[in-house]
């Protein structure tokens, strides 16, 4: 429930919008107090984005009202919204990198004495915010120099530097190490006392279920139900909510005895990044790959898919010693890499649906690309991943969780027998996730060995048949199925076991 008042802050009501063959929003409402935290929920294509763009100006809603205050408000513009105290803090961080943080957070703002900057000014004013945030580094280095985490207080510093009172928070946490997660729940748990309303969307239930007073919940565009915290507020109920059913739960499956080594690598090192790191796949197994930031499990991956070279150790694909110059090679040796950064670096975002899953290899006919074939070709993965998106459709325009689905139909079309997801359901939500769960699991049974770097530890416990844990760039234990617990994970990770 609000925390600290009665009377509404801002309401919207009765929003609908529609873009040519898709209804993204019919009939919303979303009613924000002073004081809370407020979750907006619901899977990928429920219509959160277009809805939060539409508080924050980007877009006009066909249909409906805004009113702050009590009083009606028309926003044609981001500037509006700010003018109107909402400030919106994107997934994708919207910093200019070479400004430092004092100059972001006054860019576009700037009090000028005489036609100059006044910059004594800016500073005490960014100063006062970044303060209110505990941040600790430079405020006059180029904010490039920043972690994530620290940029992320940068946009937040932005928002109450000019008193917003509505703050929007898309995923806040994607692309956050623990630590840096926690910091930023208490900063908002703050932030909610002192009177703001903050708006909070995530794929992850157990933060909602941490940090929201209230949930509204999005289906398909339409307003599911908003409910508050308290009994009603539940994965379960939240789940219901989101997909119109409850989730099966495919994940403790365990599969069948592990068949022969498809991969082993031994004593595998690159400089500054990971060194004598050995572990093997067999056929019919997942095997779950854990460490916290910077331990060097992603950077083991590209050694592995071709994509960084190697300065010491062997990699064997079913026995045989393999040596990759790019990720070509590894994918003619069977090795599919879902990379943890599908935009940057699994698809061609301006490209078709067909295109990219036929990009390892396109379907030829007398020289040609023989796009019929590419069709079904891209149609019948498409429906292997669970995805009923049409395949000359673009991939830029999609949701996280059809991307994700994109990728994976790539690999399947290439009949890879061993398979490495790196963050594979990072941004995506609970539905999708459960989807692919499923997928992995048809893979091992058919024979598939999987490799599965993730930082959710309920996900690594729940599908791992033995988990790799790595420190400072080593392998540094391996954990059954049947031992493994978040305890003895975090111990091996961290250090705290010896």
């Amino acid at each position: 429930m609000p925390a600290q008042s009665n009377s509404s802050l801002l309401v919207l009501d009765g929003v609908s919008k529609a873009w040519p063959g898709v209804r993204a929003l019919q009939d919303v409402r979303l009613e924000l107090y002073p004081g809370e935290i407020h979750a907006l929920i619901g899977e990928n294509g429920a219509g959160k984005s277009t809805l939060l763009k539409i508080l924050f100006g980007v877009h006009r809603a066909d249909g409906g009202s805004l009113h702050i205050n009590g009083r009606p408000v028309r926003l044609t513009s981001p500037a509006d919204a700010m003018a109107n105290g909402i400030s919106m803090v994107h997934q994708e961080l919207s910093l200019v990198p070479q400004l430092s943080a004092v100059q972001n957070i006054v860019l576009g703002r700037e009090r000028s004495i005489g036609g100059f900057i006044d910059w004594p000014a800016a500073r005490k004013l960014a100063s006062a915010a970044l303060r209110r945030l505990d941040f600790t580094a430079n405020p006059n280095s180029p904010v490039r120099r920043l972690s994530v985490g620290q940029q992320q207080l940068v946009e937040l510093a932005r928002a109450l530097a000019y008193d917003a009172k509505v703050i929007i928070m898309d995923e806040p946490t994607a692309s956050l190490s623990g630590h840096e997660s926690e910091k930023l729940f208490e900063i908002l748990k703050e932030l909610r006392s002192s009177g703001h309303a903050i708006v909070y969307v995530s794929h992850r239930l157990a933060e909602v279920l941490d940090l929201a007073d209230r949930a509204t919940v999005l289906r398909d565009g339409k307003l599911i139900g908003t409910v508050k915290r308290g009994k009603e507020l539940t994965e379960k109920a939240l789940v219901r909510m989101m997909v119109g059913r409850a989730l099966e739960d495919h994940s403790n499956v365990p599969h069948a005895t592990p068949g022969e080594v498809m991969l082993q690598v031994n004593g595998l090192s690159r400089r500054k990044d990971f060194q004598d790191v050995s572990f093997s796949l067999r056929r019919g197994e997942i095997v779950g790959m854990a460490g916290m930031v910077g331990a060097g499990r992603t950077e083991v991956a590209r050694c592995i898919a071709g994509a960084d070279a190697v300065d010491a150790g062997t990699i064997l694909v079913r026995g045989q010693q393999q040596k990759f110059k790019s990720p070509a090679d590894s994918v003619k040796a069977g090795i599919a890499f879902l990379t943890e950064d599908r935009k940057q670096q699994g698809l061609a975002l301006r490209m078709s649906l067909a295109k990219n899953i036929t990009l390892p290899a396109p379907p030829t006919r007398y020289g040609f690309v023989n796009r019929k074939r590419q069709s079904t070709d891209a149609k019948a993965m498409l429906a292997k991943a669970s995805s009923r998106v049409p395949v000359g459709w673009i991939a830029g325009k999609l949701s996280g969780g059809n991307q994700q689905k994109v990728v994976l139909a790539k690999w399947l079309l290439t009949r890879s027998e061993i398979f490495i997801f790196d963050e594979a359901t990072r941004g995506i939500d609970v539905g999708a996730k459960a989807e692919i769960y499923v997928l992995m699991h048809e893979l091992a049974d058919n024979g598939a060995a999987i490799l599965m770097i993730s930082s959710e530890m309920p996900e690594l416990l729940r599908m791992s048949d033995r988990i790799i844990v790595m420190r400072e760039g080593r392998t540094v234990g391996e954990i059954s199925r049947a031992e493994a617990n978040e305890e003895r994970v975090v111990a091996l990770a961290t250090g705290a076991d010896t």
